[in-house]
């Protein structure tokens, strides 16, 4: 029954994003993407550092 107010907050939401005009300022965005954290992320994995969520522990439980 509270179905229709949450659809219409949703509705208004949506239609703010679509019409309005956004600045997207593309510096700080490139600066985020090549930020030295995913970097860091990348050298982690390379390292061999186990996946704890590799497969390779849990073959004894696979039928």
């Amino acid at each position: 029954m509270g179905r229709g107010r949450a659809k219409a907050k949703q509705t208004k939401v949506a239609r703010e994003l679509k019409y309005s005009s956004h600045e997207t300022d593309f510096d700080a965005l490139q600066r985020e993407l090549s930020s030295s954290s995913s970097d860091d992320h990348r050298e982690d994995k390379q390292d061999g550092e186990d996946d704890p969520y590799s497969d390779d522990g849990y073959d004894d439980y696979r039928r």
